[in-house]
């Protein structure tokens, strides 16, 4: 059962920082902090998730009345900050940053005294299901479709890179109502359901590390009812845009390469590659972009504090922090050559580094939320207004 409610927003931003940093070093289990893995699964940091569950934690953005701490966008940078300073895992976070906020935008009274307790207790584990084959970081182009037919409506596709799937009992899908839709971005909506219906099938696809972080989904004559519907038909687009927008800086934190350098300067020390002039020059470049990314991040997240807008422009940070992660991770192969093929730990002075794991898990970022290149393009269209 969550605390008694409290009006964090009223206090002093240094205060709320110590509380939470205080509560949070001493019940996020020390076994889970800098966790390997980007996305672990729900069993394994349940202790966690249940623990700010219980104490009211769970959800920084939604309203208290909703279980959530209404933190304004300043106390919610301070929350994410030390998060990342403690090394907290990630937890299973669709239902809180992606369905919970839909829902409280546009779902129905129904639908958010159904859904959004049971986000918070963790019985319900959810799934995006937007990326198709062919249809991945252009959505409009996507063709799972939904048929009205009476009270139910029927929908048959396939959705692809849908992250954690096998591990979730629901989904939070993007459907085309309308195939005669005058464009692409009309005729499509949104629907909730649940991955244990007749026709779902959920196929775990391996990485390189033998991992299945995403998987494939199809359905086939799948049948869920109209009130499954989020908002009003065909208008599903816009509530696509609002539900991303709330992942946009966050994309471009500069934890992951911060945690790379560190890694790399260890690594460094331990092999003597700091008496290479032609490394000590790499690596001097790499510390002041991780600089450069910080004071950038900074200043978007002080439009936030402010209670301003993100513009396009943000789609900067994404591109700085996830070639950044990329350029840092290769220094740490060319220092181990052939010894970075092994998984296991490398050890360098009192800690271990797993050098592949780190290079393997920087190619990512650069594809989810949105590829680089389409970065690229919202930033050469929306902000240098380039021709198309």
């Amino acid at each position: 059962m969550a605390e008694a409610q409290q009006d964090w927003n009223a206090m002093p931003d240094e205060d709320f920082r110590q509380i939470f940093r205080t509560w949070a070093d001493a019940n996020c289990p020390a076994e889970l902090r800098f966790m390997r893995k980007q996305r672990p699964l729900y069993e394994e940091v349940k202790v966690w998730y249940q623990a700010l569950a219980e104490k009211g934690w769970l959800s920084p953005l939604w309203p208290q009345e909703y279980g959530g701490m209404g933190l304004n966008p300043a106390k919610h940078m301070i929350y994410v900050e030390e998060w990342a300073r403690l090394g907290c895992p990630r937890i299973p976070d669709h239902g809180i940053g992606l369905t919970g906020p839909l829902l409280l935008h546009y779902g129905s009274e129904e639908q958010k005294q159904f859904f959004l307790p049971k986000i918070l207790s963790g019985e319900h584990i959810w799934c995006q299901g937007y990326s198709e084959p062919g249809s991945g970081s252009d959505l409009a182009s996507m063709r799972t479709t939904a048929v009205r037919d009476g009270d139910d409506y029927i929908i048959n596709g396939q959705k692809i890179w849908t992250t954690l799937a096998h591990c979730a009992n629901w989904i939070l899908l993007l459907v085309r109502t309308d195939k005669e839709a005058a464009k692409p971005q009309q005729g499509i909506s949104v629907l909730l359901a649940p991955l244990d219906l007749p026709g779902v099938t959920v196929r775990p696809i391996p990485n390189l590390r033998e991992e299945a972080d995403f998987c494939e989904v199809f359905f086939d004559n799948v049948r869920v009812p109209v009130s499954a519907l989020v908002g009003e038909e065909n208008k599903g687009w816009t509530l696509a845009k609002t539900v991303l927008s709330h992942e946009r800086i966050f994309l471009g934190a500069p934890t992951r390469p911060e945690y790379a350098l560190a890694r790399l300067q260890a690594l460094a020390e331990a092999r003597g590659a700091f008496s290479d002039p032609a490394f000590v020059s790499r690596f001097a470049k790499l510390r002041l972009d991780v600089y450069d990314l910080g004071s950038a991040f900074e200043r978007f997240a002080r439009v936030l504090r402010q209670g301003g807008e993100l513009g396009a422009d943000v789609s900067v940070l994404k591109l700085f922090n996830t070639e950044l992660y990329q350029r840092i991770t290769e220094e740490m192969l060319e220092i181990l050559g052939e010894e970075a093929r092994f998984n296991d730990d490398i050890e360098a002075g009192d800690i271990g580094i797993d050098a592949m794991n780190l290079y393997l898990d920087s190619r990512a970022p650069a594809i989810f939320g949105g590829s680089n290149e389409i970065q690229r393009n919202i930033l050469a269209k929306a902000v240098l207004r380039l021709p198309g």
